[in-house]
């Protein structure tokens, strides 16, 4: 039988924008929340009055009270097509994708003298967590053509974070990361380690990472997907310049089916995990 969800009673429905919700930014993802009510109550949908942090990710993003969240494309489809509607994804105008896209960096230090992703085999990774596809898919796909199934890197250093690994290859830790793309914008514009490396290359770009709803709202989803798109028009310039915004695209699930082709083929490659 399909799996199916009641809707949550509206006093406990929450939200949560955990993806790149940096300290620095903490503010405007509040303001731009504060927009996404407005949109909400314009269409007659109750919402919770403050973004809920701290909680633990995969639980976050299955609760079936989540009105609106934003997850990693990897879990996505490997295991939340069940448990949720996609909305979309935020147009962060990142370079070389299109609309709603984003992609991964690989980065090195400043003076490092490689120049393909070829010349880091046999070097040090550091990436934020297995799982992520802008940590560890989007590379994998890229290295599984040249990995020929055996191990790539001499160790692979898992840090928690984009910010993280790149701080481990600015001071020496990692000779290579790999990091989201709005990350390392991110990166550029709040953590002085980003000034001590350069970009080696970038990924090819996916769908961006999508906003979803709870299963149990996938009536809602025309009009929560008419509401990010009015917040983010309706943002003032300097939040959309602190959150990089550049409007919404919608997506549904079948746009993401890309990663887990990916995914498959690398595997299939024998490179089933970074190493």
């Amino acid at each position: 039988m399909p799996h199916t969800t009641p809707s949550p009673d509206s006093s406990e429905i929450f939200a949560f924008l955990p993806m790149y919700d940096w300290p620095e930014v903490r503010t405007q993802t509040d303001r731009l929340w504060s927009l996404l009510c407005q949109a909400f109550a314009d269409l007659g949908l109750g919402a919770p009055q403050q973004l809920e942090r701290g909680r633990e990710l995969m639980d976050g993003w299955q609760d079936p009270s989540l009105l609106l969240g934003q997850t990693c494309g990897l879990p996505l489809v490997r295991h939340l097509l069940d448990r949720v509607c996609v909305l979309g994804s935020p147009d962060y105008g990142l370079p070389d994708c299109p609309p709603g896209h984003y992609c991964s960096v690989v980065v090195v230090r400043e003076e490092d003298p490689a120049a393909s992703l070829a010349e880091l085999r046999g070097r040090r990774l550091a990436y934020n967590h297995p799982g992520s596809q802008s940590g560890e898919g989007a590379l994998r796909h890229v290295l599984a053509p040249i990995a020929e199934g055996k191990a790539f890197f001499s160790s692979v250093m898992e840090t928690g974070s984009h910010r993280a690994a790149l701080k481990a290859v600015a001071a020496g830790e990692a000779d290579a990361a790999t990091l989201d793309a709005m990350s390392y914008r991110l990166a550029q514009a709040h953590e002085p380690a980003a000034r001590s490396v350069r970009v080696l290359l970038a990924t090819p770009p996916t769908p961006g990472l999508p906003m979803i709803t709870a299963r149990g709202n996938r009536d809602k989803v025309p009009m929560l997907r008419q509401a990010a798109a009015a917040a983010i028009a309706a943002a003032p310039q300097d939040l959309r310049t602190a959150l990089s915004l550049h409007g919404f695209a919608a997506f549904d699930a079948d746009d993401y089916k890309v990663i887990a082709e990916r995914d498959r083929h690398a595997a299939a490659l024998g490179y089933p995990v970074l190493a």
